[in-house]
């Protein structure tokens, strides 16, 4: 019953036209992701530039893009990111991290958290 009214409620919603509308992006430079290492503690901020990559802990971090509000520097980035295992290889994460929402689409790590804080112009 419930599932049955929210699919009813995203329905006029989507038949009102009331979805906000989208603002263009603008590529930034780089960003800062944070990375935090929930064993040890550990909280550093990562400076990259776009495609550039670094280590955190057993982690190697890649910033692909980050993009933020068009005229908007300080506003909301999202970044593009790439996390593998630095021994291995391994792909842990490849997807886009929104700062205002890093919920949203987490690293699944059981030891790393890593986050965007914002993009560089």
């Amino acid at each position: 019953m419930i599932r049955r009214a929210a699919a009813l409620a995203c329905a006029l919603v989507l038949a009102a036209g009331t979805a906000p509308a989208q603002e263009p992006a603008a590529p930034g430079t780089g960003g800062v992701l944070r990375g935090l290492d929930k064993i040890t503690t550990e909280l550093r901020d990562l400076d990259l530039a776009n495609g550039q990559s670094a280590e955190f802990g057993s982690l190697t971090v890649q910033l692909i893009e980050c993009r933020y509000p068009e005229g908007n520097p300080a506003g909301d980035a999202f970044a593009h990111v790439r996390i593998r295992e630095t021994e291995g290889g391994a792909l842990l994460f490849d997807g886009w991290m929104l700062a205002s929402s890093p919920a949203l689409n987490p690293l699944e790590h059981a030891r790393y958290d890593v986050w965007v804080m914002r993009c560089t112009t």
